[in-house]
């Protein structure tokens, strides 16, 4: 029996596609070390160019230990090609092509099987390996085009799951024993547009299904916050955490990245969710072309008068093919890395000052893992909790009603 190894870069969507690999894979065995590996499928990332040089490093890597190299991902509809024609890959396999995998690590000779933008994944994922809490793609593409992203002409246009496929899918995770499900996808936020539901209406009935405890939404768009969406956000299954990707704060560098939002409706928008007791996140790109001294101090001061809490924020990194590769002026890499060190820092002190003001607030736990006498996990405002204790709580759910606010993460007793 043939030996399969899955590396996985980028994002949670690429988490559960791997799983949809993997579950897929009939007689091949799949193993979770590269050493014992015959084949090693690559679930590649391309969002930046760093990401594809990140791709061909592994690539090469996995090369000279001698390796029969599979590309998946995104990375195979950008550069499969490319690897494919200079024989670096052994095949190419592409979004549509996943659930057939099985068939085509069986063939004999170098194959390249792009597939299409218009499929949806209808394999059903029941367990992840290693994992306390599940995944649940819900939707695939996107059909915002902003400037600095490449990800619609990979993952092509926005399209829904069934919900029936959804919701039965829920329904055995929670049978396997996971309280906890993530929804992901490309632009979760898009989720029913084209089968006359929506998000809110879609969290709902997942919420109802019974064993689940916490839903966990991937990042969503503020303009995808509607009327049903905001039905839900009281109900106590929903994680007390959102992520709303602004990307910046500036009216100007908006426009410049054709962003769907405004600064003035997301500071409403945030400080509603807030005054609903909600930690929130968001993404942030600094160094973006056009992004001039004057328009950072703008973005910062506004950045300041947001409630937030979480961050994924990064320096804008060139993806070619897009209109941002174009732009002028271009901001230099350590001016970029300065801004951001500012933003973290800002949020980092944001959080710290939001779990300090909880301390009274009783944490439900998902413990994930234990060392030594300590467990962690996440509480319901996906902060990172350590516990002190003699007992093994991995997996299992913990309320804490005394805890304590340490600099980076809560700590407490049990």
């Amino acid at each position: 029996m043939k030996k399969v190894f899955f590396k996985t870069f980028g994002c949670r969507t690429n988490i559960y596609d791997t799983e949809v690999m993997a579950s897929s894979l009939g007689a091949f065995e799949r193993v979770m070390s590269e050493a014992e590996a015959d084949i090693v499928v690559v679930n590649s990332c391309t969002v930046t160019n760093g990401a594809d040089v990140g791709t061909r490093g592994y690539v090469n890597q996995q090369n000279r230990l001698g390796k029969k190299v599979v590309l998946a991902g995104c990375g195979a509809l950008s550069k499969g090609q490319e690897l494919f024609d200079k024989g670096l890959v052994f095949g190419v396999l592409g979004h549509s092509e996943r659930e057939n995998i099985q068939s085509l690590l069986s063939r004999p000779a170098p194959f390249f099987e792009a597939g299409d933008l218009t499929s949806i994944d209808q394999k059903i994922v029941s367990e992840y390996e290693g994992k306390t809490k599940a995944f649940v793609k819900i939707q695939e593409g996107c059909d915002f085009r902003c400037s600095y992203c490449i990800i619609p002409l990979v993952r092509g246009n926005a399209r829904s799951q069934e919900e029936e496929v959804i919701l039965s899918q829920v329904k055995t995770l929670a049978k396997n024993g996971y309280g906890e499900v993530v929804l992901t996808g490309t632009n979760i936020g898009s989720y029913g547009k084209d089968k006359g539901s929506s998000l809110g209406r879609l969290v709902g009935k997942i919420g109802a299904v019974s064993g689940i405890r916490r839903v966990r939404l991937g990042s969503i768009e503020p303009v995808q916050i509607d009327a049903s969406f905001r039905e839900i956000l009281g109900e106590p299954w929903l994680e007390r955490h959102l992520h709303v990707a602004l990307q910046h704060t500036s009216p100007q560098m908006l426009r410049l990245m054709r962003r769907r939002n405004t600064i003035e409706k997301d500071t409403e928008l945030f400080w509603e969710l807030r005054e609903k007791g909600f930690a929130l996140g968001t993404d942030f790109i600094t160094g973006h072309p056009g992004e001039t001294p004057e328009i950072w101090e703008d973005a910062y001061r506004r950045l300041e008068a947001l409630p937030l809490t979480h961050l994924h924020c990064f320096t804008y990194s060139k993806r070619d093919g897009t209109p941002s590769s174009t732009m002028k002026p271009q901001i230099a890499g350590d001016v970029a890395k300065e801004r951001l060190k500012q933003v973290t820092a800002l949020v980092e002190a944001k959080n710290f000052a939001f779990r300090k003001a909880n301390v009274g607030v009783v944490l439900e736990v998902l413990v994930e893992e234990k060392e030594g006498n300590v467990c962690a996990g996440y509480d319901q405002f996906y902060n990172r909790v350590k516990i002190h204790t003699t007992k093994d709580l991995t997996k299992e759910w913990v309320s804490l009603t005394r805890h304590e606010a340490k600099e980076t993460h809560n700590e407490a007793i049990f």
